[in-house]
């Protein structure tokens, strides 16, 4: 059967490399903090443009860190896509902020530069909150509109954290993701344009004082000179060294061939079924990494038709994501209205993804296409 991110091609065309990585890591048993760690994040920097990179133990966390060291918490807000992982908006509220849901451009899946300063104005005129944060997510791969969001930042004194979990590899002109805001995050789940075998996440800065204090943040508040002298209330947050050695090769596949297997993928998705149904939009001078690869149906019945369609032929699709943030039980109770977000609620009940990787064959494109374009003419 078709997989939908095939891990399994991938560790076969990199087997001998990731094998003898994770032989080196076992034989000389550094576990944790290994010279692999800080391999990675020389190299995960380099490609990003940055001049740090501070690894932990994921996505999440890296979202947390990043907001721990800007000292935010009670009374401030912070606003992100109403149309994303939980991860975006639990990161504030788990500090004691207040995470400001806000919609999203249509065609990007993005969150709108329109909605964002509205939703700005709205919290500064209701008085209850500082405005203190943008977290921008790279929603499927694609950056989001950094342009109009950093000008509204500046505008109303904000700063912006980039939420590449799922954007490592995409760009707007010559700078990639995470080299947008203050500072950018990303993740290494498994399925992400660049994963691991497990866990595992990344906050890329170019302030040599974040870089020590992230650091020290990650394990638990230590000091750099003793590490039994905690001077700081922070998290165990660690990239495993294990999960590093792996990430090595894999950076190394990502960056020569895997970045442009996903777009060759996409653009012969988009070549053969423009017309048919909604696909993707790239904005000109951007380039997708290719997360997901996410159409959009007419509503929510012709969706899982196709579903079942395409189940039955064992094509598999994912639905990313059925609600918004601001309709899921932990914010229901704050009671964000609906009229807030038309674009998130219309998304909700059309979006599909396909099967999107960077050695899904030509074959198995074409059975996508052709089960497709067969429902279609039904």
């Amino acid at each position: 059967m078709m997989e939908f991110h095939d891990l399994g091609a991938q560790y076969r065309a990199l087997q001998k490399e990731i094998d003898a990585a994770i032989a080196d890591v076992i034989a000389k048993g550094h576990f944790i903090l290994g010279e692999q760690v800080a391999d990675l994040e020389d190299k995960l920097a380099a490609f990003a443009g940055r001049k740090h990179c501070i690894s932990c133990a994921n996505g999440t966390d890296a979202l947390t860190l990043v907001l721990m060291a800007w000292g935010i918490g009670a009374g401030d807000a912070v606003f992100t896509s109403d149309f994303t992982y939980f991860a975006s908006a639990g990161s504030a509220s788990v500090l004691g902020a207040a995470a400001i849901p806000v919609d999203i451009n249509p065609r990007t899946f993005n969150i709108s530069p329109d909605a964002l300063e509205e939703a700005i104005l709205r919290v500064q005129r209701e008085g209850k909150l500082r405005p203190r944060v943008i977290i921008a997510v790279d929603l499927f791969g694609l950056p989001a509109d950094y342009p109009q969001i950093e000008a509204i930042a500046q505008k109303h004194g904000l700063l912006v954290l980039e939420d590449a979990a799922q954007g490592f590899g995409g760009s707007i002109g010559e700078r990639r993701a995470c080299s947008f805001g203050r500072a950018a995050t990303t993740s290494f789940f498994p399925p992400k344009p660049l994963g691991c075998y497990g866990d595992g996440g990344a906050v890329f800065t170019d302030s040599k004082e974040e870089d020590l204090l992230l650091r020290s943040l990650r394990a638990q508040g230590r000091s750099p000179e003793d590490k039994y002298d905690n001077r700081l209330i922070g998290m165990n947050s660690r990239l495993d060294t294990l999960q590093a050695a792996i990430l090595l090769p894999k950076l190394e596949a990502f960056t020569r061939y895997e970045l442009d297997a996903l777009n060759r993928v996409a653009e012969a998705y988009t070549r053969e079924l423009t017309g048919v149904l909604v696909t993707p939009y790239v904005p000109e001078g951007h380039r997708c990494s290719w997360a997901q690869y996410s159409i959009q149906l007419k509503d929510s019945q012709e969706r899982e038709e196709l579903r079942k369609h395409l189940k039955e032929q064992g094509i598999p699709t994912m639905v990313y994501y059925p609600r918004g943030i601001h309709q899921q039980a932990a914010y229901a109770c704050i009671g964000f209205e609906d009229r807030l977000f038309p674009h998130t609620l219309d998304v909700t009940q059309k979006v599909l993804s396909l099967p999107m990787h960077p050695y899904l064959t030509e074959d198995e494109i074409r059975k996508v296409v052709q089960g497709i374009k067969a429902f279609f003419m039904k």
